[in-house]
């Protein structure tokens, strides 16, 4: 049996779940560890898009489908995100001037953090 390094389980643990592109290039040391979370990735995907469907975030993000969902529903019920039908779409509401979460981050909103990575692009959440 050969025995990974820390570092290489933190690398390809990293990709669990991951579409299988991002987890080969997890394996390969190429993608490792980002600033900001999934979480954050998908709210500004559905900043930028408040129609996009979740296939779609999912391909952005390098997740799958299924993982998007899951961090739309923690979106929704913490409140920086509603949803609501327009025929067979579902159309995505951010919700600007939520406090970020974490203390460090708590006199921030996500108005804050949208302009900020998002600044050039278009964003209803920042307007």
């Amino acid at each position: 049996m050969i025995k990974k390094t820390r570092k290489e389980s933190r690398v390809s643990g990293s990709a669990v779940g991951a579409r299988p592109e991002r987890r080969a290039a997890a394996a390969e040391g190429a993608v490792g560890w980002t600033f900001l979370t999934n979480h954050a990735h998908v709210l500004f995907c559905l900043a930028e898009d408040p129609e996009v469907r979740l296939r779609d975030v999912a391909d952005r993000v390098g997740i799958t489908e299924r993982a998007v969902q899951r961090i739309v529903t923690d979106l929704e019920e913490e409140g920086f995100v509603s949803r609501s039908r327009v025929g067979r779409r579902n159309l995505y509401e951010v919700h600007p001037e939520k406090p970020l979460r974490h203390p460090i981050e708590a006199h921030r909103d996500v108005k804050a953090l949208l302009s900020l990575i998002l600044r050039g692009r278009t964003s209803r959440a920042t307007r």
